[in-house]
């Protein structure tokens, strides 16, 4: 039963931007804070960004300014917009929401992943 479908993913040239989108199930998204966290190879999952109600954002410590998280309810989907890729932004980035009120329950989407060129 899937519950978060990630897309968006692909090479891109350094320089360029992508838009990432992550559907989630209506009773995930409507009670849920969402994020999106990525892996490089080698190292270990960070977050990228969450969102909660309100479109309340906070982001991590690398992401300078050229990491944008958003939230549209009408479609029960989360959005990150990344612009002046660089090869360190090569990961998969991975959606993640976990329950709103007290971190019940938690689930990952399957990723997708970003390649960016020299």
């Amino acid at each position: 039963q899937v519950q978060l479908v990630e897309s968006g993913g692909g090479l891109v040239q350094a320089g360029g931007s992508l838009r990432l989108s992550c559907w989630a199930d209506r009773d995930i998204f409507s009670n849920s804070v969402m994020a999106w966290y990525r892996q490089a190879p080698g190292k270990e999952r960070e977050l990228v960004a969450n969102i909660r109600r309100g479109n309340v954002a906070t982001y991590g410590e690398f992401t300078d300014g050229r990491f944008t998280i958003s939230r549209d309810s009408t479609k029960n989907t989360i959005y990150l917009q990344i612009i002046d890729l660089r090869p360190e932004d090569t990961a998969i980035y991975y959606c993640y929401a976990e329950e709103y009120y007290m971190s019940r329950w938690n689930y990952w989407g399957q990723g997708t992943q970003v390649t960016v060129s020299s």
